[in-house]
């Protein structure tokens, strides 16, 4: 694989979480009778997925430094 390749395909995967955050943050606004415009919803998705993918990385980070064990 080339780096090109290597980097489209994380960046195509948070664009799509955060897109179906967008829509699902949406959906159940309306659906609660609390309304909100997508572009009120993107934002929130955005942090959703910054705070996911942070903890993703902490959490491989931490797992290779423990040597790849498993925690009990």
């Amino acid at each position: 694989m080339t780096r090109t390749t290597l980097l489209r395909t994380p960046l195509w995967s948070v664009i799509a979480w955060w897109a179906a955050l967008t829509g699902i943050l949406w959906l159940a606004g309306t659906a609660l009778g609390h309304p909100a415009p997508l572009t009120g919803c993107a934002p929130s998705a955005a942090l959703l997925v910054a705070v996911g993918e942070c903890g993703d990385w902490l959490r491989r980070h931490w797992t290779a430094r423990r040597g790849g064990r498993s925690a009990p």
